[in-house]
């Protein structure tokens, strides 16, 4: 490999400038150099426990006035680090420039104090997190922080972000290891920390690394209970059952694996056109930003236009105002896909010769495409649906969708809002984590669950005070 971009490895608020292991790129893109952490293993794990107590010399305020000023500081077009990290990420992420670049301009608002402080207070408890609190008589409990891996995804750079911001509001010790398709942005906020505050405790509990997953000499050597206490693990099926080999009496595992997300939209859509249009414009959010590459994102939309041919109809006239709003999004949310799947591609095209079956809008080139079926099924491949590529499967009744719920499905958008009130409550029984209003979708609130659980509750240790 030639011309790599070098990876600091970072260890507890010291920048490690070696790049002796070369890695490359996720499906041929650019790659990287950075440190063997087999070499720092020792450096890496926190032995000692009670070295954690540095971060309970600063008060809850500290923190959220610490992480306000780095905020600012993480402007892609000032910080060299961040600048580093988009250009890494132009040739190594799924998402076009303009769409990476809205999402590091967006990076600094996270750190605002009114939005870390509502994250707090509403996923852990400040009270909670700054002293003991009184339950009942005889009885106080208070949150502390953990000493956690956290194994996260690239597909977006936000969830680095969000990675660092938990880490600090529970006083944990974090190490990341960054993926391969984003190795740099975890670092460059890192080099950050370390520039502004080098001997704060918030930076000196902060250690981002790579390395090859399934490196068993190296992992063999982490995922030990004297070590660490928890796993952060954002992953694929493999991935996860390969850690959760590493698992043993002392160590927590937290799952945030990906889901599926879909769409309800209900006959009410239909009422005028002007209403059905604006109906496919925030279901073209749902579908679109990020170009499909969350878990949010819808892939599937039923619609409860009927299935005789009055109502294919109407399903063919939604999924072409579909298409044209997709195609009309922002250049900062949506685009067409730099690297669209080969093997997506051929299967669309296949159900071309079939026209009987399905209505397939687009999806010449690199644009996207709508998928209609003509019966109240989706497609075979509904689970490998990307890069812009939607089903809108019509259906007679709301029952059909809400059977089609089940234990992957994340997130359901829903039109009209008393649609969603009628049937959230069938829709958590099958499993579905979260109900939006159709369009906001991939706008998910910062301060409520992810995935069903409660990350930040359970990055933390509960300990009871017990006076009897």
């Amino acid at each position: 490999m030639t011309d790599l971009f070098e990876v600091p490895l970072v260890i507890r608020g010291r920048v490690v400038d070696d790049y002796s292991r070369q890695f490359p790129g996720r499906m041929g893109s650019h790659g990287f150099a950075t440190a063997d952490a087999n070499d720092y293993i020792e450096q890496i794990v926190l032995n000692r426990p009670s070295d954690m107590a540095d971060l309970y010399s600063i008060s809850f305020d500290e923190i959220i006035e610490y992480l306000a000023e780095l905020g600012p500081r993480l402007a892609l077009d000032s910080n060299p680090h961040m600048h580093r990290a988009f250009e890494l990420s132009r040739s190594t992420s799924g998402l076009s420039d303009s769409i990476l670049r809205y999402a590091y301009e967006t990076i600094p608002a996270a750190f605002a104090s009114s939005e870390t402080r509502r994250v707090a207070e509403n996923l852990v408890g400040v009270d909670y997190l700054e002293g003991w609190v009184k339950v009942r008589d005889g009885v106080r409990v208070r949150a502390f922080g953990s000493r956690a891996v956290h194994i996260i995804a690239g597909n977006v750079p936000l969830v680095g972000v969000a990675t660092v911001i938990r880490n600090a509001l529970t006083r944990s010790d974090a190490v990341i290891k960054t993926p391969s398709n984003d190795p740099l942005t975890s670092t460059a906020i890192a080099q950050t920390m370390i520039e502004m505050a080098p001997e704060h405790p918030l930076t000196r509990h902060l250690t981002v690394a790579y390395w090859k997953g399934g490196d068993e000499v190296f992992e063999q050597q982490l995922y030990q209970p004297r070590h660490i206490e928890k796993i952060v693990a954002w992953g694929g099926f493999n991935s996860i059952k390969h850690i959760s080999a590493y698992l043993q009496p002392g160590i927590d595992l937290i799952t945030l694996d990906p889901k599926q997300s879909g769409t309800i939209i209900g006959a009410e859509a239909f009422d005028s056109p002007q209403r059905l249009q604006s109906v496919a414009a925030k279901a073209a959010m749902d579908v679109g930003v990020f170009n499909q590459e969350g878990c949010v994102n819808a892939r599937v939309i039923y619609l409860v236009c009927g299935t005789d041919a009055s109502g294919l109809e109407k399903a063919r006239a939604f999924g072409q105002l579909l298409f044209d709003a997709v195609q009309n999004l922002p250049q900062s949310l949506s685009t067409p896909h730099k690297r669209f799947d080969a093997a997506l591609k051929d299967e669309v095209d296949a159900l071309r010769f079939v026209e009987d079956e399905y209505t397939v809008i687009g999806g010449r080139g690199n644009e996207g495409a709508i998928i209609v079926s003509h019966e109240s099924e989706a497609v075979d491949f509904a689970r490998d649906l990307a890069c812009r590529v939607a089903n809108v499967v019509p259906i007679d009744s709301v029952e059909t969708a809400i059977k089609s719920v089940n234990a992957y499905t994340q997130t359901i958008g829903i039109y009209p809002d008393s649609l969603k009130d009628a049937i959230r409550d069938r829709l958590a029984f099958q499993g579905a984590q979260r109900l939006v209003s159709l369009g906001g979708a991939c706008n998910p609130p910062a301060d409520a669950p992810q995935d069903g659980i409660e990350p930040l509750r359970r990055m933390c240790k509960w300990i009871v005070d017990d006076t009897q």
